[in-house]
């Protein structure tokens, strides 16, 4: 067997972290079942609240990486730290949007804080008319919790999205890239990430202003598989929205809906549409080994050899599926009952998934991109599904 023919389990191994605020918890549980599987990442990339976990992880040691990331989600959901008083989804829904509720009002701890005054009593075109609430905390966060000298000597790779505001263009900031441009990765980079509107004001880099990556794409899956074609790739992907749902039964619910749909809607667009290329790919390659003796030392097919080389890919999808009583302010309800529920979320579904080891094989029959979605329901019957 050649070298080019190893599982995905000897693959690159990369993180794929989305957009999602206080959900973002259910990532840094599942990065640290995956870890203690064994399938620690050598790349990760994110979007948004997915870039801060991000940098977490790449601008740590890996002995320190869970402990700096428990650090974070206990210092943010600090706020509202008691347990909900009554039982049943009815309380709970009760519980969840007055924990938001605050946490809209008063912001929450190294990471956002109101504006004080108000943005509409700002000047015009003043950096504070802009967002209703400051992230200067944010900066201070990120450099107590990230080692940005260790993310720039590339002991991991990261990649973190953003989109330009005035130009609407997205823009990927990453290290590996970055060293080749002599350039560094700071805190602002992970900001821009994050920099939501109108909660949050854009983030100035070289000049450009910047806004949440989630604006244009909420998972940066397209990036990573366009910048590697050479190396065999096992992605786990983490999204915090279903695409798939019930039909909504409530105004709450019908927020809920659309907002689960906005934010993961890209998703399944990006991976379709990467299927569609590497199948492309894989029947220009079959069409090149059918031309004649002739034919084959033409320039234009050795471009589209060239062009047609491709890796193998796999993408475990690990989609956060959410409760009865969560709505629409799931994602900034940064209780620490929630931040617990979702981080141990996280961690069960990756346990899930490792009871189905067929992604652990190559893609056969041709193949040269599947997924799989092996969470499915908490109980032992579902054996995967494969898309």
């Amino acid at each position: 067997m050649e070298t080019s023919e190893r599982c995905p389990a000897n693959a690159q191994r990369v993180l794929v972290l989305q957009g999602g605020g206080a959900l973002g918890s259910y990532q840094a549980g599942a990065f640290q079942a995956l870890c203690r599987a064994g399938f620690e990442p050598e790349w990760v990339a994110g979007i948004s609240i997915g870039a801060i976990n991000a940098a977490i992880i790449a601008g740590n040691d890996p002995a320190k990486r869970v402990d700096r990331l428990k650090e974070f989600w206990d210092m943010v959901s600090s706020p509202v730290s008691w347990n909900p008083v009554g039982s049943g989804d009815r309380a709970r829904t009760l519980f969840n949007e007055t924990s938001a509720a605050l946490i809209a009002t008063f912001g929450v701890p190294g990471f956002f804080t109101p504006r004080v005054p108000p943005a509409p009593l700002w000047p015009a075109g003043s950096p504070e008319s802009q967002s209703y609430y400051d992230t200067s905390p944010l900066k201070k966060t990120l450099e107590r919790l990230v080692d940005f000298d260790r993310i720039n000597d590339l002991k991991m790779r990261l990649s973190v999205g953003a989109v330009g505001v005035t130009s609407g263009n997205f823009r990927y900031f990453d290290n590996y890239e970055f060293k080749k441009l002599g350039k560094k990765i700071g805190p602002e980079h992970i900001m821009a990430s994050g920099a939501l509107p109108p909660g949050f004001p854009s983030i100035v880099i070289e000049g450009e202003h910047y806004w949440d990556g989630g604006i244009s794409s909420n998972t940066p899956l397209d990036f990573v598989l366009d910048e590697e074609v050479g190396r065999d790739l096992l992605i786990f992907q983490v999204d915090l929205f279903s695409a798939r749902g019930e039909l909504p039964m409530s105004l709450l619910e019908a927020a809920e809906r659309e907002k689960d749909i906005r934010f993961s809607s890209r998703t399944r667009m990006n991976t379709d549409k990467n299927k569609q290329i590497h199948n492309a790919r894989m029947a220009v390659r079959d069409l090149l080994g059918k031309l004649p003796d002739y034919l084959k030392n033409d320039p234009s097919v050795e471009l589209l050899c060239k062009a047609s080389k491709e890796n193998t890919v796999t993408v475990v999808h690990l989609i956060y599926k959410s409760k009865n009583y969560e709505s629409s302010s799931k994602d900034y309800d940064f209780s620490h009952v929630g931040v617990v529920e979702h981080w141990n979320a996280g961690v069960r579904d990756v346990h899930l998934s490792m009871r189905h080891k067929e992604w652990l094989e190559r893609p056969q029959s041709g193949e040269t991109m599947v997924t799989y979605d092996l969470t499915g329901d908490v109980s032992d019957a579902p054996a995967g599904k494969k898309e």
